[in-house]
């Protein structure tokens, strides 16, 4: 497959955001206090990881067909921390506000990219990926949510 110059830049673009997002995600794993956190930072790392991977099979010119997810039930976290502010609580807040933050600003170059590429398969792998990454966000708002971080 033959990839237009603006393509191979929207690709370099999408893998150097999949690439801030797996060292994110690794590092913020490390720093997050609740293990609920952690585990749920480790997984969205690991699905980043694959992203990166397919945009490099896409710039190396493979599109892989997307795998029909089976629905997975939604996130359910039980609650950490109360409406007391702790510096746990502190902390976990902040990287997942930096991450909601990051899912926004990815969810927001896949919808530019979707729209720039050619061939039909390489919109509907973006496009899957887009919903994963809004997933992610989602996930996180979810954990937010349920420990009173989000207003």
């Amino acid at each position: 497959m033959q990839l237009s110059q603006k393509e191979k830049d929207l690709l370099k673009d999408l893998k150097g955001q999949e690439q801030l997002c797996v060292d994110k995600y690794s590092q913020h794993a490390q720093s997050a206090k609740d293990q609920q956190l952690k585990q749920l930072l480790t997984d969205i790392r690991d699905v980043e990881q694959q992203h990166l991977d397919t945009l490099t099979q896409m710039e190396n010119g493979t599109v892989s067909q997307t795998s029909s997810s089976t629905a997975k039930p939604a996130s359910s976290f039980t609650q950490t921390y109360s409406m007391n502010d702790s510096e746990d609580k502190k902390n976990d807040c902040y990287i997942c506000s930096d991450l909601l933050a990051t899912e926004k600003h990815a969810s927001s170059l896949y919808n530019t990219a979707i729209f720039e590429m050619k061939d039909e398969q390489m919109r509907t792998v973006l496009n899957h990926i887009q919903g994963e990454e809004q997933e992610h966000g989602k996930k996180i708002y979810d954990y937010m949510s349920q420990n009173n971080m989000y207003s």
